[in-house]
């Protein structure tokens, strides 16, 4: 497998846009920045007066991005219109250097539900969508072969973070799809839809989350106000998620999982569908942990390392999947049981 690297610069340039953008995402704070400690986590939130009320906007978890944005805030140094004209000035020099922007359709949907704060409140866009966005976070080449090729979205969340943050997205996704000419596919429970098609494109968007129950059934997301298919393993993919940027006009900021953790989740759910109508996703499964195994060996080989061991020490039903998948992946499976 041939993978091509991007330029230094180009890599630079990408990791310079998305510390931008994330400014840009929490940087209209308005009042006092206050953090909170809830279930044993730290979340930061945006305190301010209107009227004898007082109101609060969620900005995110505590991490050392979001102490940084608010520290510059305190200290007066936010500087909104030089972060808009480099902004743009990234955007055109990797166009330059060639890496591969969405289409008008995948950008203009990613930009209404980022401009919704979907990924701000917990949002992690999933499956191929974010297979694509690796090339600047890995800083390589991915192309536009069928493993990343998709018109399909795929977002998925934690039930348990929509207790502790409090809010909801606006408008509702039901709402921005509706905008896109999407229609909600039947349920028995009209009141449980978790999928919309397109019937112009045929696209689908579908909301996901985590089962940790036998059952894989539909869950409420409170914080992202719709239902979602709730499935196993998916805790595994979705845990402590990564900012990306999709290369549409200026950029849109979305949430994806760790690329080690992708990989190795990918392995799972390619023998989960490896028979009947789903073999050929079974394949482009087993095609992007190839990818990414290879690139994260080279590259980051402690975190791949660190997401293997973990899912295997899940369980013997997590083994067996593993094992099913890199049986039909022997060079894959030489490098994995190497490290």
């Amino acid at each position: 497998m041939n993978i091509a690297s991007l330029s230094p610069t180009a890599v630079t340039a990408y990791q310079d846009l998305r510390r931008i953008l994330s400014d840009e995402a929490v940087g209209d704070i308005v009042g006092r920045p206050v953090k909170r400690a809830i279930h044993g986590r730290e979340y930061w939130y945006d305190q301010y007066r209107i009227g004898s009320s007082v109101k609060e906007r969620y900005l995110g978890e505590d991490s050392d991005d979001l102490r940084r944005i608010v520290e510059a805030f305190r200290g007066g140094k936010d500087n909104r219109e030089t972060r808009r004209a480099e902004r743009t000035r990234l955007i055109r020099l990797l166009r330059a250097e060639g890496m591969m922007p969405v289409d008008r359709e995948t950008g203009s949907l990613l930009r209404a539900f980022a401009g919704a704060r979907t990924f701000q409140l917990g949002g992690v866009l999933v499956g191929t969508q974010a297979f694509r966005l690796y090339e600047g976070e890995l800083g390589v080449r991915i192309g536009t072969d069928s493993a990343a090729v998709t018109r399909d979205f795929d977002i998925a969340g934690f039930e348990r973070l929509t207790l502790s943050i409090g809010e909801t997205v606006d408008p509702a996704p039901a709402d921005i799809l509706k905008q896109f000419q999407f229609e909600e596919v039947p349920e028995l429970d009209r009141k449980s839809v978790w999928r919309w098609k397109q019937s112009a494109s045929e696209t689908m968007v579908e909301f996901l989350t985590p089962s940790f129950e036998e059952d894989e059934g539909i869950r409420p997301l409170k914080s992202l106000n719709v239902h979602a298919r709730a499935l196993h393993h998916l805790n595994f993919l979705i845990a402590e998620p990564i900012q990306a940027v999709a290369l549409y006009r200026d950029g849109v900021l979305v949430r994806i999982p760790r690329p080690e953790r992708f990989a190795i989740h990918k392995l799972i759910v390619a023998d989960r569908r490896q028979a009947g109508p789903d073999a050929l996703k079974s394949r482009k499964d087993r095609a992007q942990a190839a990818f990414l195994i290879r690139v994260l060996a080279e590259d980051r080989p402690y975190e791949l390392k660190d997401a293997w061991d973990t899912a295997r020490a899940a369980g013997p039903k997590w083994r067996d999947r593993l094992d099913a998948s890199l049986a039909r992946m022997p060079e894959e499976k030489a490098i994995l049981d190497g490290m």
